[in-house]
């Protein structure tokens, strides 16, 4: 099975090739400031305890808890950002396909973004997902993993300038939402192991969306 990374690379280098350079510039910058404010040195470390969740599932709607699942296991909690988002949808089917493996080693797989539960319900019927796909609205559970960050105005234009509706795809809500509004908020794409003592085993995210850890590496961590 070919790395997450190199498919990964794949999508930036045809991007390169298909997108002006003067958009590309703005994705860019945005990187910079993202990785220049800190963010990254501000998720949860291995060893600190996960926060508890309760959030609900795409496909039945149902409250899904982190305690329930830890008691059968322990897991793996990825947050992308959309299924708009090709680096996301690529890392998703990779655990897709890595799904038995993990389920070999006695752990649970969840994969959670603040896109609505209608979003993620055409994520999981398009890709065949055989994981629980959560929501986490206006990126609540991301931000007490430290994860979440308001997109700049500037960026906000260059995802109108695209057609990626952020605030319809995160609430439903009209694309000419506020700025300040928690709609236009994403969490970084982020992959943690908690322990069924509730510690975090594995813990990586970066301000680079186009940078994710190798599901070997997480694996490894079970």
């Amino acid at each position: 099975m070919r790395a997450l990374q190199s498919r990964l690379d794949e999508i930036t280098q045809n991007t390169r090739k298909l997108v002006q350079p003067e958009r590309l510039a703005i994705s860019e910058d945005a990187i910079a400031d993202l990785f220049s404010s800190g963010i990254e040195e501000r998720i949860l470390q291995v060893g600190a305890r996960a926060p508890e969740f309760t959030l609900p599932d795409s496909i039945s709607g149902k409250p899904i808890k982190s305690s329930d699942l830890l008691a059968l296991g322990p897991l793996v909690i990825n947050f992308f950002r959309g299924r708009w988002d090709p680096y996301c949808v690529t890392e998703l089917e990779m655990w897709r396909d890595l799904f038995p493996q993990l389920r070999e080693r006695g752990a649970l797989l969840v994969a959670i973004s603040p896109q609505t539960l209608r979003q993620s319900d055409f994520t999981v019927q398009q890709y065949i997902i055989p994981y629980p796909l959560l929501q986490d609205a206006n990126s609540e559970l991301a931000t007490q993993f430290g994860i979440a960050y308001p997109l700049s105005q500037s960026l906000q234009r260059y995802y109108r300038s695209i057609l990626v509706n952020i605030p319809f795809i995160n609430s439903g809500k009209n694309v000419m939402a506020p700025s300040d509004d928690n709609v236009w908020k994403l969490p970084l794409p982020a992959t943690f192991v908690v322990g069924q003592d509730g510690l975090i085993k594995f813990a990586e995210a970066h301000a680079d969306f186009r940078v994710r850890p190798e599901p070997e590496a997480v694996l490894a961590a079970l």
